[in-house]
């Protein structure tokens, strides 16, 4: 009998050590929890990191370049970056498909934690995914060669317009620009090509982006912009992601009252 107890008491003593150590290991819940287990609190795909999907390139939101370490830079990007710093995460950068990102394919299937690509809030997207609070209001735009004759949305009866597949841009075109032949494109990487080639005679998108072929070549101009009340958001895989999701709020709202998201916006889009 004596040695049964003796048996029982080592085997509390070793539970009780393993509890202890445990706990230690854990950080208790408290500040010795670090990065790691604020990181953890968000769900996210790796510990530690913000690991965003983009369609680039979409200059100037998202194309390859900067010296974040992700091997892309851009509006979105270099926002995210500050959002990442501010919640002591680091920042991770997967291009992919738009079409499956705005669908919320991409998200669901965990492929990454948010996405960033100059993508519009609409309640059609919201169905299948969260959105961020607005970071940036946008138009659409009607890009065309200078010596094309195109002078508005009213003369593209007949002609080829090229839109961005699963956009915003898409679906003004198809329903304002009356007797046009839309060719979809999976994204910009694809359009302005076709449109120097001579494939298509005007590009239908955000208004940002023709932009920066209009003072890439002197050869296009904007001859149209459009004003549909968009604004971009950060998108999450529905109903997954909330406290990531108030956490980058929490900070794209710290960076707009410390200033630091104008210096990011003046950036990109200096007044002309």
């Amino acid at each position: 009998m004596p040695r049964r107890r003796n048996f029982t008491f080592g085997i509390a003593l070793a539970a009780t050590a393993m509890l202890a150590l445990s706990g230690c290991a854990s950080g208790g819940g408290d500040a010795g929890g670090g990065e790691t287990a604020a990181g953890d609190d968000y769900g996210l795909t790796e510990a530690g990191t913000l690991t965003v999907c983009s369609d680039i390139p979409y200059a100037p939101f998202e194309f390859e370049g900067g010296d974040n370490g992700t091997g892309y830079t851009g509006f979105d990007i270099d926002l995210l970056d500050a959002i990442a710093k501010s919640l002591d995460l680091k920042l991770s950068v997967q291009d992919v498909g738009f079409d499956a990102l705005q669908s919320g394919t991409t998200l669901a299937a965990g492929t990454c934690d948010i996405g960033a690509s100059a993508m519009t809030i609409t309640e059609e997207r919201e169905a299948n995914l969260d959105f961020s609070d607005p970071y940036y209001d946008s138009l659409q735009s009607l890009l065309v060669r200078t010596d094309s004759g195109i002078k508005s949305i009213d003369d593209l009866s007949g002609r080829n317009v090229g839109v961005q597949q699963g956009t915003t841009g898409e679906t003004y075109a198809s329903e304002n620009a009356e007797g046009a032949e839309l060719v979809q494109y999976p994204s910009d990487g694809e359009l302005w090509p076709a449109m120097q080639a001579g494939q298509i005679d005007a590009i239908l998108q955000d208004q940002p982006v023709n932009l920066e072929h209009e003072k890439a070549d002197s050869a296009y101009k904007i001859v149209e912009e459009y004003n549909t009340d968009e604004q971009y958001g950060f998108a999450f895989a529905k109903g997954e992601k909330d406290e990531l999701r108030e956490a980058i709020n929490g900070a794209l709202q710290e960076l707009r009252d410390s200033g630091d998201y104008q210096t990011i916006y003046d950036n990109y889009f200096t007044a002309e």
